[in-house]
């Protein structure tokens, strides 16, 4: 069975059981911090599970794109390695949401796997959760009980918290889980050893391919026990071997779980291990999920991959070619979706994590496959192809992603090989078996090298890498950010009903509110509050657009509101100071003009995306903004700067546009098929749901998705003028733009310069014609003054060789004298050293009222190494309070105290004879 047939046939199953089918969310997450990628299928529905959000349907099934290489859960050291662990991966998954629990998910996943996949049931295990004393948590004897009547007792294996109690983070939804395990061995290893001894021992070829998560409990810290400071406290302080299991042991003691408003399920399912199950192969690698990458590794490079006799002409396949080849095939996946979700590599944060993705793999082709040029961006055209029906976003950015890739890579390599060579000299410079922190720093910070990959490369060469010594470098270098150091966030208060903010912006920018909850934030030293209210005509920062800021009042007191942000699905307020009386009602009151400006910009912003399609051509997406009140920037996808022309042109239908005074055609609630019949454009990096909302500025002309505030009517946008046109990455472009009263100031600042610079030319005809006319007259007189000041340099050069007197074997040139500048000191210097090859001189100079000195040592006195003009000038540069040098044969200094000039001959006599 293929892999896209795989695929369909979960969708279908489930579809059948009354399930809604869904999209995946991209890859890269937006609007939640505790989380830089997505990393299971459940966290687009986190906020239906903590109720801060309605399901769109009580059951749900998809396949997601996960991420999974840093923080908890991260599978990065074993990628390519082993056969069954990758970077991003696929999960399939179904939910419900309050609907139905543990016995329909058991069923169904049982009727998946051995009716419709035809899975053999003597292959398959099940786990469920054995309790937990520490959590206060029973043995789940629901779960045992269903599964006892598909699956007989010696295969219902009762599993750890670690195994089977399923969290994503430190709080936040949790539940007991029943994973299932299928052993691929062969029959005469099955009959040796049991497979229930090998489930959760990493066998490779005994794995768990499919999760049920129970999910029942929220977890949140207990505030009489210190909740999240003891817990850091914890982090920073405990050094034990065990840190690990403390940790664990410390967590449970300082939380609580409270059953969550509604039982659900989460399941999760590994579709390339779900491939390589039903097709009964050794790895994950041997199915299509891979080979049609894998192949086109095999033919480019030419090495073989698994060996066959049709590739005989191919070079012997080894280990570490195998290795390679996996990872490459791997990691190509993960950077292409990255980079096609609105992920760019950088030096920081999600960024980082693609940009090591990355670096992994091209060392990997570098030193094993013998490529020493870009490659990996070659692969995204054989990627985008194979999944173009079920992730049509990387097939649509094809050529972008291929171009942001090549562009890594060449960065890369750049470093790279200089850099391994650097670890064959520490290698053989090293005195035990580790490699110290301050060397990792420096293949990261000289190299480019992430610390993972010095890790990776140590490993093989038989040594450990300082990994504690590294970070404590990366303290000194980086002199990481106060405020993400200070930011301390306390708990959440509930002080009214636990509803969701409804946001009345759109309609209302005033409005009675109630505040829901609060906390405080520390930051910068300063301590400030998050307030959530019932409903609120505040915007939150979100698709660009700033927050909005205003204040809350009622008769006793006034708060002001200095900025609104989204955390996951909460609207939240940012206030300097926490109201007196929680509880009371108060009047919310938005800044209007803020709200409109950055209204007049947003609108703008999208009639700039689509000027720049019709102008650069359909490849120009966006990937990423800003809009406030000030001003518009926007990125976008395009290889070449802009010309003047184009610029011009993008202004010119923008500002039309702007003229027509085109009504705004909002429409809210939008299923997602019917806004994409319209022909609406979804922006970068935002997550749409079943409905959305649609924004239109003609018909033909600018359709998008947009939760943004915009004009009523262009015409309000009154002017639109692009300041600047910039890069800021490979295959991205910037625009800032004004607008509105900050394009009038523009104009009106522009026409004031031209009138200024008018009345100083005397009102002439033609401006432009008049200051040519005067740069060219300009030109002239320095080309004059110029020849000028090397005829007086010449005639004092010919006058200081006339005066030049012989010392023991030297001509010695010792004397004052006036130049019009350090340039001329410097061709007169030059000058008498090629007329003097035994030249010993300091010149005293008088330039423009201000000293400076200059020593010039012939070359056969040079050979000598009597005279140093370096040493000498430091020497000399006292006397006129300065400093200066240079090389051994010429040095200049420059000072203040132009009377020291005679001090600066004196000394310099009492130099030369002296040697």
């Amino acid at each position: 069975m293929d892999s896209a047939s795989v695929r369909q046939k979960f969708l279908d199953f489930f579809a059948s059981k009354g399930h809604t089918i869904v999209p995946s969310a991209p890859l890269v997450l937006k609007n939640d911090p505790t989380l830089l990628f997505t990393n299971s299928g459940m966290v687009q529905f986190k906020d239906n599970f903590l109720g801060n959000a309605k399901p769109v349907s009580a059951r749900v099934a998809d396949t997601q794109k996960c991420l999974r290489v840093s923080g908890k859960h991260n599978d990065l050291e074993e990628v390519g390695i082993d056969t069954y662990h990758h970077t991003m991966f696929e999960m399939l998954g179904n939910w419900s949401f309050g609907d139905y629990f543990k016995k329909e998910a058991i069923e169904w996943a049982w009727e998946l796997l051995t009716e419709v996949y035809k899975l053999p049931k003597d292959r398959l295990y099940v786990s469920v959760f054995k309790g937990d004393d520490d959590d206060n948590l029973p043995f789940d004897q629901e779960a045992y009980d269903l599964w006892k009547s598909f699956v007989a007792e010696d295969r219902i294996i009762r599993g750890n918290k670690k195994d089977n109690f399923w969290e994503m983070a430190d709080l936040g939804p949790c539940g007991p889980c029943s994973e299932i395990h299928v052993d691929l061995r062969h029959d005469d290893e099955r009959k040796r050893t049991p497979g229930r001894d090998l489930v959760n021992n990493d066998d490779p070829q005994v794995i768990e391919i499919w999760n049920l998560v129970f999910m029942e409990f929220e977890r949140y810290w207990n505030p009489a026990k210190g909740g999240s400071s003891e817990m850091l406290k914890f982090d920073l302080e405990y050094k034990g071997a065990d840190k690990k299991q403390a940790r664990e042991k410390l967590r449970s003691a300082l939380t609580l779980l409270k059953p969550l408003p509604n039982k659900n399920v989460d399941t999760g399912m590994g579709f390339e291990r779900l491939c390589r199950a039903i097709n009964l192969v050794a790895s994950n690698y041997d199915t299509d999920v891979f080979t049609p990458l894998i192949h086109f590794i095999s033919d480019r490079s030419g090495f073989l991959y698994q060996s066959s006799s049709a590739d005989a002409h191919k070079q012997p396949s080894s280990e570490k070619t195998d290795v390679a080849m996996r990872v490459i095939a791997d990691h190509i996946r993960a950077v292409s979706f990255a980079i096609s979700d609105g992920q760019l590599p950088s030096n920081t944060g999600a960024g980082y994590v693609i940009r090591r993705i990355l670096r992994r793999a091209v060392r990997y082709y570098y030193s094993f496959l013998n490529i020493k040029e870009p490659f990996l961006f070659t692969l995204c055209p054989v990627l985008a192809k194979q999944l173009k029906d079920v992730f049509p976003e990387l097939y649509n950015q094809e050529d972008y992603v291929s171009k942001v890739i090549r562009e890594e890579e060449l960065s890369f390599l750049r470093t790279l090989d200089k850099g391994l060579k650097r670890i064959e000299i520490l290698e053989s410079e090293l005195k035990g078996k580790e490699l110290g922190g301050t060397l990792v720093f420096e293949l990261y910070d000289t190299f480019g090298f992430p610390l993972d990959l010095t890790s990776l490369i140590a490993r093989e060469r038989g040594f450990d890498v300082d990994e504690d010594g590294f970070r404590v470098e990366m303290e000194k270098q980086k002199s990481r950010s106060k405020a993400d150091a200070a930011k301390e966030t306390g708990d959440w208060v509930q002080i009214g009903d636990d509803q969701k903010t409804s946001f009345i912006g759109y309609d209302n920018l005033e409005s009675e509110v109630r505040i829901l909850k609060y906390r405080k934030l520390k930051q910068k030293n300063k301590e400030l509050y998050q307030l959530v209210f019932d409903k609120t005509p505040f915007y939150a920062e979100s698709g660009g657009q700033v927050g909005d800021t205003g204040y809350i009042e009622n008769s006793n007191e006034k708060i002001v509101i200095t900025d609104t942000r989204k955390e996951n699905e909460l609207i939240v307020h940012i206030a300097d100071a926490l109201p007196e009386n929680l509880r009371a009602t108060f009047y919310a009151v938005v800044d209007k003009q803020k709200r409109q400006l950055s209204a007049d910009n947003h609108s703008a912003t999208h009639l700039l995306h689509a000027a720049l399609r019709q102008v650069l051509g359909k490849h120009v997406e966006q990937k990423g903004s800003l809009v406030n009140d000030k001003l518009l920037r926007f990125d976008f996808s395009h290889f070449a700067a802009m010309t003047d022309e184009e610029i011009r042109r993008v202004e010119d239908i923008v500002n039309v546009k702007v003229r027509e005074n085109v009504k705004l055609d909002e429409r809210r609630n939008v299923p997602i098929a019917d806004a994409k019949k319209l022909g609406a454009m979804a922006l970068f990096g935002e997550k749409y749901g079943d409905f959305v909302r649609v924004i239109t500025f003609d018909p033909s002309f600018s359709v998008e998705l947009c939760g943004g505030t915009h004009v009523a009517a262009t015409g309000q946008i009154g002017l639109f003028k692009i300041v600047s046109e910039s890069s800021v990455a490979a295959g991205v472009r910037r625009i800032e733009a004004i607008t509105a009263t900050e394009a009038d100031k523009y104009v009106r600042e522009t026409s004031e310069l031209v009138e200024t610079l008018r009345t100083l030319l005397k009102n002439p005809k033609d401006l432009v014609a008049t200051t040519k006319a005067l740069l060219e007259e300009r030109s002239a007189l320095e080309k004059k003054v110029e020849a000028f000041h090397q005829e007086q340099a010449n005639a004092i050069k010919d006058n200081l060789a006339a005066r030049a007197k012989k010392h023991n074997g030297y001509s010695v040139i010792i004397e004052k004298v006036t130049v019009p500048d350090a340039d001329s000191l410097k061709n007169i210097a030059y000058g008498l050293r090629n007329q003097f090859d035994d030249l010993v001189m300091v010149l005293a100079a008088n330039i423009d009222s201000k000293p400076q000195v200059a020593v010039m040592i012939g070359a056969s006195v040079a050979e000598q190494k009597v005279f140093h003009a370096g040493n000498m000038v430091k020497e000399l540069a006292r006397e006129i309070d300065g400093g200066g040098g240079g090389q051994p044969f010429f040095a200049t200094a420059g000072g203040k105290k132009l009377e020291g000039l005679d001090a600066v001959l004196e000394k310099a006599r009492a130099i030369i004879i002296k040697n």
